[in-house]
């Protein structure tokens, strides 16, 4: 088996460290990471200048780029030798529930991974700082060797995990996405210089955290399961437009 791993917080975050190393003998491991923390950096490609990719002491391989182009140069600049059957981005630190998935770097490297067909899966863990990393490292593998067992095809899935001891899980739980509140405004603030300038604000509050969402499930101490997909066509709104567009000049 191969497995490439990536992330969003950087090649030397402890999440992937964590999350490689927990992979260690279920196959080949290929990590290919961001240089720098490109949190939010969403499915962005860089088009304005080239990518480099450079060789840390311990093997991992680095871009100075964003999730996604880590994923994109992996599977199309020859890094792997053969396809990956696997790719698997994280930990991210802090969670990557509702509307958080379509802004998280860590779901953009494994949607990327989709992309190409591969079975990717997005790992998060709920709070920030790293606490109790491995005992989600050890919930990541059952998920992996589950999917290595019995794979799922192209499957997209982002996967929350509670930050708590592995004993005090309650268990796995299939979801669907929250959704949040609008983020809070804006931080106004001003430079040395008396530049304004302006830093983006938290994200808001659930605003559908009942049963079967992801909100829910984490909140209840269990791993969240969500499997997403990238077509965003609003079918339901199919017929309603065609005939609005009906109406528009020949």
């Amino acid at each position: 088996m191969r497995i490439l791993v990536s992330n969003d917080d950087g090649y030397n975050a402890p999440g992937i460290e964590a999350l490689a190393r927990a992979l260690s003998g279920l196959g080949e491991i290929t990590v290919v990471a961001p240089e720098t923390n490109h949190s939010g950096a969403s499915n962005s490609l860089t088009l304005n200048r080239p990518l480099s990719v450079r060789t840390a002491a311990n093997g991992f391989h680095y871009v100075n780029g964003t999730p996604s182009d880590c994923v994109h140069v992996a599977l199309t600049g020859g890094l792997i030798a053969d396809r990956p059957d696997l790719v698997v981005s994280g930990f991210n630190n802090g969670a990557n529930l509702g509307e958080d998935t379509l802004y998280s770097g860590t779901v953009a490297a494994a949607s990327e991974g989709y992309l190409f067909g591969i079975p990717s899966i997005a790992f998060s863990l709920i709070e920030k700082g790293w606490a109790h990393l491995d005992d989600a490292a050890r919930a990541a593998r059952q998920i992996v060797e589950r999917q290595l067992a019995h794979p799922m095809g192209a499957v997209l899935l982002s996967v929350n995990i509670p930050s708590r001891r592995y004993e005090d899980l309650t268990g796995y739980a299939v979801t669907r996405l929250g959704k949040r509140h609008p983020s809070q405004p804006v931080v106004r603030t001003t430079t040395p210089y008396g530049d304004t300038v302006y830093w983006i604000g938290p994200v808001g509050q659930a605003s559908d955290a009942g049963p079967g969402t992801d909100f829910h499930a984490v909140a209840q101490g269990s791993v969240s399961l969500t499997p997403l997909r990238l077509d965003l066509t609003q079918h339901e709104q199919l017929d309603a437009l065609r005939g609005w567009t009906g109406e528009l000049p020949r």
